[in-house]
C-alpha cells in the first residue's frame, strides 16, 4: 500500500533554519566509557584514548569530556584525569567482571548493547535493525565496534543497518509536559535529538565506504507511534529487549526548566534472547524479526532526517 513520507521539501518553500544539534551528554559519555571498563575493552592500566580524541568521537567539546572522565574518576574507575596526559583504568574489582554473553542477565542498556553490538561486527555481513525513540544508545554503542575497524580489528565486508524511529507527524506520549503546555516546544527538541543521532550514526557508519571498502547500507523510517519498548536485532541471531519506563523528570530546554514524562533510555534494562539458548529464546528472536519487518514493510513511512 502507499504510505506518505514524514517529511517532503516543497519547490520554492523558504527551509526552515535547523535547531542546533544536540550533544550527548557528559553523563552519557561516561555511561558508554564505564561499559567499556567494566566490559574489559578498556583494560585496569590502560590508557584512556586522549580527551581530543573523545571529543571528536561523540561530538562534543573537550570540557564535557573532563566532565565525563571525573564522573569516573569519583567511581574509581579513572585515575590521573587532567588537562594533560590521557587518564589511566584504575585496578579494582568488577572491572572486566561483568558477564555480557548471549546467556547473561538483564543488565542497563550501556552495559549490555555496546559488546554485543561489538561482537556483531566481527561476522563478514553484519545486519542491526534497531527500534527505538531516539537512536542515542545505539550510536553510543556503535562507537567501539567502529574504533576496531580503524585500528585493523575487526574487517565486515558488508554492514546492513535499518532504524525505525517516531514520526515527526505524531502527538508523541512522551517526552511531554506535565502541565501540557510547553508539550510542542518539548517535542520539537526531542525531534532535533531524532535528527541529530541519526545524523551522526550515518555519518560514521557511511565513512566506512571511503575509508575501508565496507559495502554500507542505513536505512531509516518512521513509525505512526511512539514505541513502549527498544528492541535490537544483531544478526539474525539475537534480540535485545528493553521498556522504556516512564518517569517524571526535569529537563531544561531553551533555557528553561520543564516539569516532563519522559523514559531515559540509555539506562532501560536490556533483556537478552538468543537462538540456540532453548525454545523461549529462538522463539522470541523469530517472533521479533517478523514483528520488526511487518512494521518495516507496512505501516512505516520514509524518515528524512531534517529539521
Amino acid at each position: 500500500m502507499a504510505v506518505e513520507t514524514e517529511h517532503a521539501s516543497v519547490k520554492g518553500r523558504k527551509r526552515p533554519e535547523r535547531s542546533p544539534r544536540p550533544q550527548p551528554s557528559p553523563r552519557d559519555v561516561a555511561d558508554e566509557l564505564r561499559t567499556r571498563i567494566r566490559t574489559g575493552v578498556l583494560r585496569p592500566g590502560e590508557r584512556m584514548p586522549t580527551q581530543a580524541r573523545l571529543a571528536d568521537e561523540f561530538g562534543i567539546e573537550r570540557g564535557a569530556v573532563r566532565q565525563a572522565l571525573r564522573i569516573l574518576q569519583s567511581e574509581r574507575l579513572l585515575t590521573n584525569v587532567s588537562k594533560g596526559a590521557p587518564a589511566t583504568v584504575a585496578p579494582g574489582p568488577g572491572v572486566g567482571a561483568l558477564p555480557t554473553g548471549p546467556g547473561a542477565p538483564p543488565q542497563p542498556t550501556m552495559v549490555a548493547l555496546t559488546p554485543r553490538i561489538a561482537e556483531a561486527f566481527a561476522a563478514p555481513h553484519v545486519e542491526i535493525d534497531a527500534l527505538c525513540l531516539t537512536a542515542v544508545s545505539l550510536t553510543l554503542a556503535i562507537g567501539e565496534p567502529l574504533r576496531r575497524i580503524h585500528a585493523g580489528e575487526l574487517k565486515p565486508a558488508k554492514i546492513d543497518v535499518r532504524v525505525l524511529l517516531p514520526s515527526r507527524n505524531i502527538d508523541l506520549a512522551f517526552p511531554a509536559a506535565v502541565d501540557g503546555a510547553a508539550t510542542g516546544r518539548l517535542q520539537r527538541h526531542w525531534l532535533a535529538h531524532r535528527n541529530a543521532q541519526g545524523q551522526v550514526l550515518r555519518h560514521n557508519l557511511l565513512t566506512l565506504r571511503a575509508t575501508h571498502g565496507i559495502d554500507v547500507r542505513v536505512s531509516f523510517r518512521a513509525l505512526p507511534f511512539t514505541p513502549p519498548v527498544k528492541l535490537y536485532l544483531l544478526n539474525g541471531t539475537e534480540a535485545l529487549f528493553a521498556y522504556y519506563t516512564v518517569e517524571r523528570h526535569e529537563q531544561q530546554i531553551d533555557h528553561e526548566r520543564l516539569e516532563t514524562y519522559d523514559a531515559e533510555g540509555t539506562r532501560s534494562v536490556l533483556f537478552p534472547f538468543a537462538q540456540g539458548a532453548g525454545a523461549r529464546d529462538t522463539t522470541f528472536v523469530e517472533q521479533s524479526m517478523l514483528w520488526f519487518d511487518a512494521l518495516w514493510e507496512t505501516i512505516s513511512s520514509e524518515l528524512v532526517l531534517t529539521s
